[in-house]
């Protein structure tokens, strides 16, 4: 069958599971990632059609993905964490070869990310929206939020976070950083949604459109500021720790909290030299540039 017509019948399908018009799903890729563009074509577009539509989202009329094969010269301007990004409404580009850590585990789950990213921005009318909110609920839309990503909120949620930290936190170069970011992105939209309604992130960005500032659109859906909601998602899922030993032995429970407590402090003290080597690596690429105009007899003024 022919790919483009393929195309067309199962974003066809993925329209009438939402009740909208015909979309168009374009795949281009090199020839070498052929095999992975296939399997986007031959997703089942029905799960994501219906997790859109439970969110309040409409399934975007356009999406175009660009795959970006490992050898070309734009990924190493990418951060190294970065496996996909969506733009716009229509636009999608991902790197394939750096699929496989949280929250990715598959280029399937990286393509339904970006397509909710596609209908938020689709449903704010183009608006600005926080990060948080973007990412939140995306990994809600996308995977759902299962017992896995609640084990890793309890390592996540040691400390104390405020949504200034969460924007530092999603500004770090550091993976720990900003997979800590995800899932406490993640947990706050969740609680959002259970305790507002499924469709509540849809009202919201509905609310942005209409050209109200995205905290009055959060107050007006939910009743409560952001940082209200924060504290109490969070804080609800480190409460994690004392309902867990009600269906599991006291002893395991402690071994798996000390030894995430473990992990906590293993991942603290790596970031810190992961940032102690980046700043030993600025400091000698600036040495190097200084030192160059002199070995060639000119001096930093010289240049034009």
């Amino acid at each position: 069958m022919n790919r483009a017509l393929l195309a067309l019948l199962i974003v066809g399908a993925l329209s009438a599971a939402a009740g909208a018009q015909r979309s168009d799903l374009i795949v281009e890729a090199p020839p070498s990632l052929e095999p992975v563009a296939r399997r986007i074509r031959e997703m089942d577009p029905m799960p994501l059609a219906m997790g859109l539509q439970a969110a309040g989202l409409p399934v975007p009329a356009r999406a175009r993905i660009v795959l970006v094969p490992a050898d070309d010269p734009i990924i190493r301007r990418i951060p190294e964490w970065i496996v996909g990004f969506a733009s716009g409404t229509e636009d999608v580009v991902i790197f394939p070869s750096r699929i496989g850590s949280y929250p990715y585990g598959s280029i399937e789950s990286v393509v339904r990310h970006e397509i909710v990213h596609l209908a938020v921005n689709t449903r704010a009318g183009g608006r600005p929206l926080p990060r948080w909110f973007h990412e939140g609920v995306a990994v809600t839309v996308e995977s759902g939020w299962g017992s896995r990503d609640q084990m890793w909120l309890l390592l996540a949620a040691f400390e104390r976070p405020s949504m200034a930290d969460l924007g530092r936190l999603f500004a770090s170069k550091a993976y720990p950083d900003t997979a800590q970011a995800y899932l406490l992105s993640a947990a706050l939209v969740d609680d959002v949604r259970r305790r507002h309604g499924s469709a509540s992130p849809g009202g919201i960005a509905a609310g942005v459109a209409s050209g109200q500032t995205f905290e009055n659109a959060f107050l007006a859906v939910t009743g409560e500021q952001v940082e209200d909601v924060a504290a109490r998602a969070w804080a609800g899922h480190r409460r994690l720790t004392r309902v867990i030993p009600i269906v599991t032995r006291p002893e395991a429970v402690w071994t798996a909290i000390l030894g995430l407590s473990a992990l906590a402090f293993v991942f603290r003290i790596r970031r810190r030299r992961q940032q102690h080597r980046r700043w030993e690596e600025e400091e000698r690429e600036e040495n190097d540039a200084v030192a160059r105009p002199e070995a060639d007899g000119t001096t930093p003024d010289d240049q034009p």
